[in-house]
């Protein structure tokens, strides 16, 4: 792709000058209203000399800071930065060579930009969503988020719109991927909530599995065959991201105890009991490790019957 930067920067060279060549040549005829061949040649060589260079120092340049970007997350967001910056400087010289009034076109271009404000007001206010989502990053390429009733994974966030790899959706269910394409303006970020499964800071959330034992049951030994399996599962990984949720609320005014371990709450209900198995987890994560679980605690449980007794009622 560099190579095609180069190519770009050697053609406007090459470009200006025949450009200036044109414009010291004779007048080779006039074509209308007093416009000369040279003249209208000249015009066309400098713009495309105006294209190539603008093109071509786009892709140097995004090439050599995008290559000292961290991550993926980063290279798109300069990538974006960079194209945007491109199209407004090779607008501005373009409309000045046309006009050789440069700060003429900069005035022109205000006046313009306040009537498309009447004109365009929603793409315009995608437009200021795209530097929202920039600056405050209530998401970015790579998270998974819901927004305006569509989850789903980030997979591009262009100067207009939000582009999600649909999970759930009417065609599946358990936070699995659906294959369709959900678009979204970005404007929906300055009007909508907007619930991020898997921001940076802390990509992991909470989980829960519920299974249900007759009252029959030895709860304290049910909760605690619940959690041994679950910690044994995951391990003192859970402790790790705890640690980091912990570090994350110091931050904030909030105080709220969070143990390491996984844990069980008791619901009663009327002709059962739920326990349900608190864990931490990563969003993707989420529907394999409960299937796991699932599949461990119950070949405990069922190694067990004389201390866990399941409910037999056509209610449950």
């Amino acid at each position: 792709m560099k190579r095609l930067g180069y190519l770009s920067l050697l053609l406007a060279a090459v470009a200006t000058l025949l450009a200036r060549l044109v414009g010291q040549l004779d007048p080779l005829g006039t074509l209308y209203a007093g416009l000369t061949v040279n003249f209208v040649a000249g015009k066309l060589l400098s713009l495309l000399a105006v294209v190539f260079a603008t093109y071509g120092l786009y892709i140097v340049l995004s090439r050599v800071i995008i290559a000292r970007a961290a991550d993926k997350r980063r290279k798109h967001d300069i990538r974006n930065v960079v194209r945007l910056l491109f199209i407004v400087v090779g607008l501005v010289a373009v409309f000045g060579v046309l006009t050789e009034q440069w700060v003429g076109v900069l005035f022109s271009l205000g006046v313009v930009g306040f009537a498309v404000t009447f004109a365009l007001q929603q793409p315009l206010f995608s437009l200021i969503g795209w530097f929202y989502i920039m600056l405050k990053r209530p998401y970015q390429v790579g998270d998974r988020v819901a927004i305006e009733g569509s989850k789903g994974d980030v997979v591009e966030v262009d100067f207009l719109v939000t582009t999600l790899w649909e999970i759930n959706g009417d065609l599946v269910s358990s936070n699995q991927p659906s294959g369709r394409i959900v678009t979204l303006p970005n404007s929906v970020v300055l009007s909508s909530h907007v619930h991020n499964y898997s921001w940076e800071g802390f990509p992991y959330v909470w989980n829960e599995l519920s299974v249900q034992v007759a009252y029959e049951t030895d709860l304290a030994f049910a909760r605690e065959l619940m959690v041994e399996t679950a910690d044994d599962y995951l391990g003192d990984e859970m402790a790790g991201h705890i640690a980091d949720y912990r570090m994350r609320l110091d931050e904030t005014p909030v105080e709220l105890e969070v143990g390491e371990r996984p844990s069980v709450n008791v619901v009663q209900k009327e002709s059962w009991v739920e326990l349900k198995l608190r864990y931490l987890v990563s969003p993707r994560e989420g529907t394999r490790v409960r299937n796991e679980l699932y599949t461990r605690i119950l070949e405990k449980m069922n190694d067990a019957p004389d201390r866990v007794a399941f409910p037999v009622s056509r209610n449950r």
